[in-house]
């Protein structure tokens, strides 16, 4: 609701959210919700006549594409996880395309709905060549030493907070130079609590990271959560990585996502219960593993999908044909 204006577009929202998988007070409201935003969306629908409906999953576009499934408006879904989510399996047999990121998604959609086209991810990300000495240079770094990128998410991420701070002196004994994203929730506390450390000129803390290509160009190995977005981004990076899925989305698509790298021998994953013992170790093991990095750099470059946002549009374009 932010973003979208931000960027020039006009946004509506719905009353609408999660159905919890549990008893709970909020699931009573549910019902009105969804008939609230079914009411809603008709009025969208009418009112903008679309050629062609695109929803990405999560509860928000479910009412929408109901509706226009409905009205034989032409529909696409992205699933962007190795995990359907389930208001895209809902839809699924009413949208006329699928496009998916991940293999056999056939277990979840009918197989002849399907394109895999991977997910689109910001263009500067696409074109790393080149741009290490500039992303050094950017964050004060030496080119002799190596470089380890945390991501915590624009609302960062306790656990790898924690574990960075619990374990910040094994990174500055070992010479590791260190682009820390903390997140906005984060950023006042472990700002404070790294008064409490000296020699840290080679960490750089930030709130929130805007130039993620120069990031991506800088890092030797990164340490991320397993969101959907992160894991295309860093397979076009094609950068050494060490997946930590958080355990608090729905599905534990996270995890599903890390494994789906891990078992194409593609990153290394580390479970959100032990990181705060063990996350450092292992990234501290990889960053001086230069041949073990090679390897997982490759094998997630090859899973990587850099036109995406083309393969989806012309499946839309097609639609609208």
């Amino acid at each position: 609701m932010q973003k979208v204006p931000e960027a020039g577009y006009k946004i509506i929202g719905l009353w609408i959210s999660g159905l919890q998988r549990k008893l709970t007070l909020d699931n009573l409201s549910f019902p009105f919700k969804v008939i609230s935003s079914l009411t809603k969306s008709r009025k969208i629908i009418r009112r903008f006549k679309p050629h062609v409906v695109i929803g990405v999953g999560g509860y928000a576009s479910g009412p929408l594409l109901r509706v226009a499934t409905q009205r034989h408006v032409p529909a696409v879904i992205q699933e962007q996880n190795s995990y359907a989510g389930l208001t895209n399996k809902l839809l699924a047999k009413k949208v006329r395309k699928i496009c998916v990121a991940y293999p056999n998604m056939e277990k979840f959609f009918p197989a002849e709905k399907l394109v895999i086209t991977g997910n689109p991810v910001r263009k500067d990300i696409v074109d790393l060549e080149g741009k290490r000495d500039e992303a050094l240079s950017r964050f004060g770094f030496s080119t002799n030493k190596k470089t380890l990128l945390v991501i915590g998410g624009s609302l960062g991420a306790r656990t790898l907070n924690d574990s960075m701070i619990l374990n910040l002196q094994k990174l500055i004994d070992a010479d590791v130079q260190v682009i820390w994203q903390c997140g906005r929730f984060y950023h006042g506390e472990m700002l404070h609590r790294l008064e409490d450390f000296d020699n840290k000129q080679d960490i750089r803390l930030f709130e929130f990271l805007k130039e993620m290509d120069l990031a991506y160009a800088a890092a030797d190995v990164v340490i991320s959560r397993a969101g959907a977005l992160s894991v295309s981004e860093l397979s076009i990076a094609g950068k050494p990585t060490i997946f930590v899925p958080s355990p608090n989305v729905a599905e534990d698509h996270q995890t599903k996502n890390a494994r789906a790298m891990v078992e194409n021998n593609a990153a290394v994953l580390v479970k959100d219960n032990i990181a705060r013992a063990e996350l450092i170790d292992e990234a501290i093991a990889l960053l001086r593993d230069d041949s073990r990095q090679h390897i997982l750099s490759e094998k997630i470059k090859a899973l990587a999908k850099p036109n995406a946002a083309n393969e989806i549009v012309n499946e839309i374009v097609k639609l609208i044909a």
